[in-house]
């Protein structure tokens, strides 16, 4: 099943308010649009599981926050993510949504108006309370509109059959939600929020793949700046609900997916453990539209248990018709990244030359590609191995975020051990990096590695493969495009290759298609995709020289 689950390495859902959360909505609540107006609530497997994920509970028995500060669901369009937001929101309004003990077991929960819900806790299971005064805030992106999930909100507390229209005390409004205790549920747009206080306990942005505004960007900084300010009494954290963006809009949603995938990063390398961002995605693959067993297949996984109420024909007639776009029903139905206008390799393509179960092995005969920097871009080094054109990321220096910034400059030293423990461990028969900015390390590499290489840019400069050179950079550039469309190459779909070769926009010139970011100033970078470039373009070279994929003798190296 294609799907990103980020959490904390602590997380259990045996420590979870969820389990209380999920009872309260599903007795609580009802649809509050469209043809299920009105019809009762009830949670499949996958959304059940993401409530109790939301309402993890730390470890430590001091602990009384929620284990994160943020979550993020993801799914194609049709999933009722904002009605499953209205939920959240009237749970954080309403019901008992914070850490208030742990159970020995038969402690009960009831609701303090006497309509009849009624929760037995486990033992060891976190116990609910009630935040005191909350302060729920439900983002719009237009003015002059409440929002699908206020409107569900709304209906939920003013329709007759819903029993929370029975809580004694609720003032209801088109604009505002006055809670009987104290605290508010408000609908907010740019404008409005930027005009608040902010005292926020709970804030949902619905559908922020249409964050795309600098009116928007600064709302969303604002309002996530304001939940600081009751963080530690009321456990402030906010909800992302998204259908997959459009690349290169630079919306809320991309942001976040880019910080998903660097988090994701360090807990698979046991770098982080204080994750705070809870993220879930999930899509459909599916290279192939006009194969119609394989895009139901797909349209399946990237609904998941919504499929259950879905026209399944009805979707598969939306691919068909020629009035639709084809990125935009990948991106709305599959829930699937595509590429931008101008994308020089797109993620089906790329994702098709995916095979994580490969990885190049000591003593291995490779070809290494490499694209350095100072401060600003990304310097990187990739291994593509001779016998069948597999890819690994080596290493990837790149600026970090915040304060480490400030003067950040690349560790030339740490690239410099990179590159003598690829020497050390495989056997390399070709090394093509790009000498801009890297003169006298380039020079010290030839030196040292010379008469190991039996492949080389130049008879004079083994090493030295400039890629301002426009003519030979296209070939290079062409050769590696069409090897991925062939499928002639494969990668282990590492998060930070692939991110840097989807990264890479088309640029014509009289030489014809090179790359480049997709502004000058862009944060997202490319250089890991000029140095596979490079390391694919060096293995081609050797093999159209005949050379052997094994030594005569295998290698010894180790790490």
């Amino acid at each position: 099943m294609p799907r990103t689950l980020v959490r904390a390495p602590v997380h259990d859902r045996k420590r979870s308010l969820g389990w209380l959360a999920v009872a309260w909505m599903e007795y609580f609540t009802l649809h509050g649009r469209g043809d299920v107006r009105g019809e009762e609530v009830v949670h499949g497997d996958e959304m059940t599981l993401f409530v109790v994920d939301c309402y993890a509970v730390g470890e430590s028995s001091q602990n009384n926050h929620l284990l994160y500060d943020s979550a993020f669901f993801s799914r194609p369009k049709g999933c009722d993510k904002s009605g499953l937001g209205a939920r959240f929101a009237l749970f954080e309004g309403l019901g008992p949504c914070r850490f208030g003990g742990w159970a020995e077991g038969g402690e009960v929960y009831e609701d303090p108006w006497g309509l009849g819900f009624r929760y037995e806790y486990s033992p060891g299971e976190p116990m609910g309370v009630h935040v005191n005064n909350p302060y729920i805030r439900i983002m719009a992106t237009e003015e002059g509109q409440t929002g699908n999930v206020y409107d569900s909100i709304y209906f939920n507390l003013t329709d007759e059959d819903a029993k929370l229209s029975a809580v004694p005390g609720l003032d209801v409004g088109v604009g505002k939600v006055m809670l009987p205790d104290g605290g508010e549920i408000t609908p907010s747009t740019a404008s409005s929020a930027s005009k608040d206080g902010g005292l926020e306990t709970f804030v949902c942005f619905d559908e922020t793949h249409l964050y795309t505004t600098p009116e928007l960007h600064r709302m969303y900084g604002t309002v996530k700046r304001n939940s600081v300010k009751r963080k530690r009494t009321a456990g402030t954290w906010y909800l992302e609900t998204t259908t997959m963006f459009a690349p290169g809009e630079e919306s809320i949603a991309e942001l976040t997916y880019a910080q998903a995938e660097a988090l994701r990063k360090a807990v698979e390398a046991g770098r982080d453990r204080q994750i705070r961002l809870l993220y879930d995605h999930r899509w459909g693959e599916c290279k192939d539209l006009t194969d119609e067993p394989a895009l139901r297949a797909a349209l399946v996984e990237a609904f998941g248990d919504a499929i259950a109420w879905q026209d399944l024909d009805s979707l598969v007639e939306t691919f068909r018709d020629i009035r639709n776009s084809v990125e935009d029903s990948r991106r709305y139905f599959l829930n699937a990244r595509t590429a931008a206008g101008n994308a020089w390799i797109t993620p089906a393509d790329w994702a098709a030359c995916e095979d994580s179960g490969k990885s190049i092995r000591l003593g291995e005969r490779v070809t290494l590609g490499f694209d350095g920097s100072v401060n600003e871009d990304s310097t990187a080094l990739v291994a593509c191995r001779l016998s069948d054109g597999h890819l690994a990321l080596l290493g990837c220096w790149e600026k970090p975020d915040g304060p480490e910034s400030v003067g950040w400059r690349v560790p030339r030293l740490e690239v410099d051990a990179a590159v003598a423990q690829a020497f050390k461990s495989y056997d390399v028969i070709g090394f093509y990096a790009d000498p801009a900015l890297w003169q006298d390390y380039v020079d010290t590499w030839t030196a040292e590695y010379e008469e190991r290489l039996l492949v080389s840019a130049t008879q004079k400069h083994p090493v030295e493969w400039w890629t301002n050179r426009p003519t030979a950079m296209v070939a290079a550039l062409e050769r590696f495009e069409t090897s991925v469309r062939g499928e002639l190459l494969t990668h282990d779909g590492g998060a930070t290759l692939t991110a840097h070769v989807l990264h890479a926009r088309r640029q014509v010139s009289r030489a014809g298609v090179q790359i480049r970011k997709e502004t000058k100033d862009s944060p997202l970078k490319i250089d890991a995709a000029m140095a596979a470039t490079l390391a694919y373009e060096c293995r081609s070279d050797a093999v159209a020289q005949k050379i052997a994929t094994e030594p005569e003798e295998m290698f010894g190296g180790t790490f």
